[in-house]
């Protein structure tokens, strides 16, 4: 074969990246040398861009390509679909030269007898560290026999010329001239019997580097790089990985209402069967493995990446078909923004975010590509889906939203990559929001994006790169969404002095946990409903568990190795009956912020077994998956007696005071728990001060009131002695004193007061990080 137009996959490094493009190069790469590394990749062969170049000047295409592109003004897109059409037609038409159709009958012949493949495209400008073509030029699946092949590497050569890459090439300053496609050639992953997906070896929306982010849904890959499927995620956490935890984080389970499939000879889209898409389409072993592979990778490129993986359904193999740097993260450096809303509106709709960012402005809903012309500047583009041949009119869009689509699709790519927010994933936004309607998009809100009603103000602060000095006190945070920790553990901070568990429960569970104790007591309604929220995880009881330990180790995985000091549950009687099934469990308290609550509720008849399913996920949470940083907080402890009766629960259930390091601590929120100090830290490591309840309790005032709300100041004198006291009780018997509560996120006095009386660390909500540290460093 013509040793200058056909290459073994096996026979390439990055090396051959100006022959091969970025693409197929890495392939050749990662086969010849992470194969012993336990990365597993598809053989094949590639064409070279000399074949490609040939193949046009065979043809007599060049000056014909030049003459249409040269006067094109891509911001036309009807002129830009009319040139794309034209080339295309002419390339497809063209003839391979002989010793080009002569070389890929006799490779493929070698890959066995009438064997599946698929075909793929590789520019060689393409998969740059600061430059993605992802999605631009065409991949084929399924092609068989020979002549097939012949037809899809022009189909390939082709697709040089789509209207996206012909626009992205323009916009970022590529010479049409200077770009070349290799067709790539591998033995086909019969993933349409099984799954795949897409995966990064970060954390697409922050940049977090130390996860991998992994999606899948069943059937072809192209559903979920298209994103016209929701697929599963999860969440693979790298450090604890590599000390041989089995460090999954975190899943969520997605839609997959469909799956491309291969069916009588052509692939076909049909819907996923019910039971499949309550499962999730991998296991956590898989999960794993394609991790592993995910770092191996990481590791050899020295970058972060992203990959393409298929699982083969015959052989249950898991194959890596693709893998290129991450571009838009990695580009960043310097300052960065961060975007705030000034006050939600009602909400129109909702789904993925995309991009940490907010847009605004009249919505224009694109039924089809011929309608794209319609979308002015500064509109909110809002569809079913996108595919990358939307680019050049996408950048015109102040947000965009789509009915499909997850946060791995292209059209999330290219947003990101835009730097405009999108919400995708959104269900029905084609039919709830109206054209013309004026919508502000939020995606700065954490995992899930909002699109408001009406044009809402927002401000855009910019966070400059530089290094703090060191503060006098550790200066932790207060969070409780994990969809924002990997951002939040971003900023500066020595750990986390208040996780709080209500969140997942409320928005991650929603589920009285009684209610799925008591699953076969429950009306049909509400067992419909957690059979609904609960599939993939076994049981309604172990849905629980592991979802509650999932949010408790996306806290714990961002700020790792820092201290999370986790808060036991603290719902009043009023507010776990919004959970569903949670009426009939509840009791009706006149005064609910001083009954049921807390340590009491923990030892109660009636909540006790729930509170056993904390304790079994924290335990599963710092054992099990490795995340030893974590620690326990309990709230709201009347009594000595109480406290005692709480820390022997936590040793019957697991969580041994001491034993693997877990350290106990106390919210210090009542005054007994100050004038009976030295009695509580007999029973735990230390104090973390609640100075909201201890404010409400000591000056009898219902910080929830707002008849006598201007007399609630944590400054209070008498609040500041009690204050004092802990902190020095705390000192005494050398133990942790926090605090934790909303006082110096809102008076930096009183933080500097706090540090004059010997406080260890200070937890501040995260708005408020780097301007205490710079004001408590300065003295």
């Amino acid at each position: 074969m013509p040793h200058d137009y056909i290459v073994p996959l096996d026979a390439l490094s990055m090396a051959d990246l100006p022959r091969v493009g970025g693409k197929n190069a890495s392939l050749g790469e990662m086969i010849s040398r992470l194969a012993d590394a336990g990365v597993k990749v598809p053989g094949g062969f590639a064409t070279t861009a000399q074949a490609f170049r040939d193949f046009i000047g065979h043809n007599g295409l060049h000056a014909r390509i030049n003459a249409i592109l040269e006067t094109l003004d891509v911001a036309d897109v009807n002129a830009l679909a009319a040139a794309g059409a034209e080339i295309r037609a002419a390339v497809e038409g063209g003839r391979l030269p002989l010793a080009l159709e002569s070389g890929l009958r006799e490779a493929y012949a070698a890959l066995g007898d009438e064997v599946s493949v698929a075909v793929r495209s590789s520019a060689t400008a393409e998969d740059l560290p600061d430059a993605s073509f992802a999605g631009q030029q065409e991949t084929y699946l399924h092609v068989r026999g020979a002549d097939a092949l012949l037809a899809h590497v022009k189909k390939v050569f082709a697709s040089l010329y789509n209207d996206r890459a012909i626009a992205y090439r323009v916009h970022h300053g590529f010479a049409h001239a200077d770009v070349a496609l290799s067709a790539g050639v591998q033995r086909m992953v019969r993933s349409d019997t099984a799954c795949s997906g897409v995966l990064f070896t970060l954390d697409t929306e922050s940049g977090f580097r130390d996860v991998v982010f992994i999606t899948a849904a069943y059937g072809l890959g192209e559903t979920v790089v298209q994103g016209s499927v929701n697929p599963d995620e999860f969440y693979v956490h790298k450090p604890t990985l590599a000390l041989g935890f089995p460090a999954l984080v975190r899943r969520e389970r997605g839609e997959k209402a469909i799956r491309m499939v291969w069916r009588d000879g052509k692939t076909v889209i049909e819907d996923t069967p019910p039971p499949l898409r309550q499962q999730f389409a991998l296991t956590d072993a898989e999960v794993l493995e394609l991790a592993r592979q995910a770092v191996q990778i990481e590791r050899h490129y020295g970058r972060p990446m992203d990959v393409e993986w298929a699982k083969d359904g015959v052989s249950g193999e898991l194959f890596i078909v693709q893998a290129r740097p991450e571009t838009v993260k990695a580009r960043a450096a310097g300052g960065a923004e961060r975007y705030v809303l000034g006050k939600p509106g009602a909400v129109r709709i909702s789904g993925r975010a995309i991009g940490q960012k907010i847009g605004a402005g009249p919505v224009r809903v694109i039924a089809t590509p011929a309608e794209m012309n319609r979308v002015q500047r500064g509109d909110v583009l809002v569809t079913d889906m996108t595919d990358p041949d939307w680019e050049p009119v996408m950048k015109r869009a102040a947000a965009i939203v789509t009915n499909r689509g997850g946060r791995t699709c292209h059209a999330a790519i290219v947003a990101r990559e835009l730097g405009i927010p999108a919400v995708v994933g959104a269900g029905d936004a084609t039919a709830v929001l109206g054209d013309g309607e004026s919508v502000t998009v939020s995606c700065a809100e954490g995992d899930t994006g909002f699109v408001y009603a009406g044009i809402l103000p927002f401000e855009v602060e910019t966070l400059a790169s530089e290094s703090l000095p060191t503060p006098p006190v550790k200066l932790m945070m207060n969070v409780g969404n994990p969809e924002r920790a990997f951002e939040f553990a971003q900023i500066p901070n020595h750990g986390v002095g208040l996780a709080r568990l209500e969140f997942i429960i409320a928005r991650m569970i929603g589920i009285h946990p009684l209610a799925l104790l008591d699953y076969a007591k429950q009306p049909q309604a509400v067992r419909d409903e957690i059979d609904a929220r609960a599939g993939g995880y076994g049981d309604p009881v172990s849905f629980y568990v592991d979802k509650l330990a999932e949010g408790i180790a996306t806290l714990a995985a961002a700020f790792w190795p820092q201290p999370v000091i986790v808060r036991l549950s603290d719902f009043n009687s009023n507010e776990y009956p919004n959970l569903v099934g949670g009426a009939r469990y509840e009791p009706k308290e006149d005064n609910p912020m001083l009954g049921l609550r807390g340590a009491a509720r923990y030892v109660s008849t009636l909540f006790r077994p729930a509170f056993e399913l904390e304790c079994r996920a924290l335990k599963k949470v710092r054992e099990t998956l490795g995340l030893g940083n974590v620690e326990v907080m309990i709230p709201f402890v009347r009594t000595v007696e109480e406290c005692a009766a709480v820390v022997a629960l936590l040793a019957e259930n697991g969580l041994a005071r001491g034993e693997h390091g877990l350290r106990l601590i106390m919210m210090c929120e009542i005054p007994s728990n100050v004038l009976l100090a030295d009695d509580f830290l007999r029973h735990v490591d230390g104090f973390s001060i609640g100075s909201n309840d201890l404010t409400q309790l000591t000056l009898g005032i219902d910080r929830d009131s707002g008849l006598v709300a201007e007399g609630f100041d944590e400054r209070n004198p008498a609040v500041r002695k009690l204050l004092a006291e802990a902190i020095a009780a705390c000192r005494r018997q050398d133990k942790y004193i926090g605090i934790c509560g909303q006082g110096p996120s809102d008076y930096p006095d009183l933080a500097e007061w706090l540090v004059e009386r010997g406080i260890g660390s200070i937890s501040l909500n995260p708005d408020t990080v780097v301007a205490t540290w710079k004001r408590l460093a300065r003295g």
